[in-house]
């Protein structure tokens, strides 16, 4: 059965594995070569930097891992 978003539960909860161990690694080594690529920022501006990458990565993926934590919602219709 479909949800809203129109991917199942189970199809949500590979998703958001394969988003954390794939994508998540890989934006982080992204990032973390971009500022290096630039000249030493300040100390204070290379946190806040860090900070909003760190929250601006799940944005596009929210949809997928809103509800994972939680138990199938369509185990008890079976």
């Amino acid at each position: 059965m479909a949800d809203k978003e129109g991917l199942s539960y189970k199809a949500r909860r590979r998703w958001a594995l394969v988003i954390l161990l794939v994508g998540m690694p890989v934006y982080i080594v992204a990032a973390v070569t971009v500022l290096n690529w630039l000249d030493r920022p300040p100390l204070w501006l290379e946190l806040v930097v860090y900070v909003a990458l760190g929250i601006v990565w799940v944005l596009p993926f929210k949809f997928v891992f809103r509800g994972v934590g939680k138990e199938d919602p369509d185990a008890d219709k079976q």
